[in-house]
């Protein structure tokens, strides 16, 4: 009767992962249909009022015109936006597009984060990306939204382009629970060696432990991007306050995607625990 049971209990527990893969997978495929209707039947809502062909420059012109502008009509901007992504593959392009848009919009800081460590392995493609869609999406503006990229543990730059006005930062598992955990056991040792108390040790002393750098503020937003309802460890010291707003997928993401999640967290209430 036993070995039933436990047959039982194992078949339903395939049944549940298998309605969770095909609910991940209806939710990323059906968001991506529903963008694609979108822009093909938006032209044709409009009338087509505007016969006037704009060349690729003109376009890449209105954009930047577009960024700063709608990033100024914003009742509130995040000053740092994490970006959280839960999904096994990973898209440069995608990623490198989020940074820049962010950095056009007025945004200072941006950290990147995935569970794998991806980009930890991978900074130097992450840079050389954001640096190739920087001039794509900027051309010859790309210089007043230069950006630096921040070591982990130090507050010295890794790469400048030009002079800064963004930092982006790449994360990975090791700066989460394990910093708690260094962090602890730094104390703790300090309390062995005499050189604290435990009455000593207290929120503020372990913040201070936390914070690899006094000018890197915690995030305002986070943007989550795929199915898993898990912050997959993402900075959980550093993120009690933060806005955490899910999109389905990082993959072919637009301006509009993420204009539209400022939106949300321009005018969400943040109580502050009150």
């Amino acid at each position: 009767m036993a070995l039933l049971y436990e047959m039982v209990w194992r078949f339903l527990h395939a049944l549940l992962y298998v309605q969770r893969t095909l609910v991940a997978w209806f939710r990323v495929h059906i968001w991506r249909w529903k963008r694609a209707v979108v822009g093909l039947l938006l032209p044709l809502a409009l009338g087509f009022h505007n016969p006037k062909k704009t060349g690729p420059i003109g376009k890449r012109t209105s954009r930047r015109i577009r960024f700063g502008a709608e990033g100024r009509t914003l009742e509130k901007l995040p000053l740092h936006v994490g970006l959280l992504i839960t999904e096994e593959e990973i898209h440069f392009t995608d990623i490198a597009n989020l940074v820049v848009w962010c950095m056009a919009v007025g945004i200072s800081y941006v950290s990147v984060y995935d569970n794998q460590g991806v980009f930890r392995r991978n900074n130097s493609r992450l840079m050389e990306e954001i640096l190739k869609q920087q001039q794509e999406l900027l051309g010859m503006d790309s210089s007043k939204y230069s950006v630096e990229f921040m070591k982990n543990g130090t507050d010295k730059q890794e790469h400048q382009v030009l002079s800064c006005q963004s930092m982006v930062k790449v994360l990975s598992p090791d700066d989460g629970r394990l910093s708690i955990v260094q962090a602890a056991q730094q104390l703790c040792r300090d309390v062995e060696q005499r050189e604290k108390t435990s009455k000593d040790i207290n929120v503020t002393v372990l913040d201070s432990l936390l914070r690899e750098s006094k000018n890197i503020p915690d995030p305002d937003l986070v943007l989550k991007f795929g199915p898993v309802e898990s912050t997959l460890g993402f900075l959980p010291w550093h993120i009690r306050l933060t806005e955490i707003i899910s999109m389905p997928s990082h993959v072919d993401v637009s301006y509009d995607d993420l204009f539209g999640a400022l939106q949300r967290y321009a005018v969400c209430e943040q109580r502050l625990g009150k």
